[in-house]
């Protein structure tokens, strides 16, 4: 049976991630609050952020933004897109 979640992005009840993302407190908190279609989402989110700020995402720096990110865009603000961004043509 699947594990079902009340997702904090889409205000409906959705089926959930599989296991935590991360082995933390946070991690925890995505677990019971995301829909695995939100965490696709931020997946895509988070590609753009790499990409639009060169950001090395092995480095402890850019793990921090991602992270400051992904707080927000979950269950914040939604976190805004880069001034520079310009989406790709459909």
């Amino acid at each position: 049976m699947a594990h079902m979640v009340y997702c904090v992005r889409y205000k409906k009840e959705m089926e959930g991630l599989d296991e935590p993302p991360f082995d933390s407190d946070f991690g925890q908190k995505i677990y019971k609050n995301v829909s695995k279609a939100a965490w696709l989402e931020w997946s895509e989110r988070q590609k753009m952020l790499l990409n639009e700020y060169r950001l090395q995402p092995w480095t402890p720096q850019a793990q921090q933004f991602l992270v400051e990110q992904m707080q927000e865009f979950f269950f914040g603000d939604g976190a805004a897109l880069p001034a520079e961004y310009v989406p790709p043509k459909s």
